[in-house]
């Protein structure tokens, strides 16, 4: 499903809403993420070092670079709200980092609505729990609940029970 309307977001309510495609974490992708972070940990930056004094045998990415990947997950797995004219990030609660994603690895995330309410007259704030899964492996690497704005024009308000 690539769109869905505005009216339709309530009635996904504890489903499944989206699944995004598979990221590769590299070597390049975590070095650059250092560099803009300054967070040059040797569990990251320094895979001689990390295979040698790390219990991960390897580097591995930064917990936040996990994190800041759901942005483009959320871009290429979850449906349009077709009314949408901006959507903003509006905070997590709950972030665990479960497991380290090793350099090398493909994540990807998977994003369960679970609320939405809308506030004032052109946005609807949704709650998603989100899950990092990396593949091949059985624990996720990290879980979240997501709050995101959906900002709209308020002529597309929809005249629901929900309003």
């Amino acid at each position: 499903m690539n769109e869905i309307s505005l009216v339709d977001v309530f009635g996904r309510v504890g489903q499944e809403v989206g699944r995004s495609e598979w990221i590769m974490i590299d070597q390049s992708t975590v070095d650059l993420f250092a560099d803009a972070t300054h967070d040059h940990q040797f569990i990251h930056v320094n895979p001689e070092r990390a295979a040698v004094e790390s219990p991960f045998g390897g580097t591995i990415a930064h917990g936040f670079l996990t994190l800041s990947l759901l942005s483009v997950m959320n871009f290429s797995g979850m449906p349009k709200i077709r009314e949408q004219t901006m959507g903003l990030n509006y905070g997590f609660d709950n972030v665990r980092f479960m497991s380290p994603v090793k350099t090398g690895s493909r994540v990807r995330g998977r994003f369960v609505l679970s609320d939405c309410r809308f506030r004032g007259s052109s946005m609807l704030v949704t709650t998603y729990e989100v899950t990092v899964e990396i593949e091949n492996e059985n624990r996720p690497a990290l879980t979240a609940s997501w709050i995101t704005i959906v900002q709209f024009d308020p002529k597309d308000r929809p005249k629901t029970s929900h309003s």
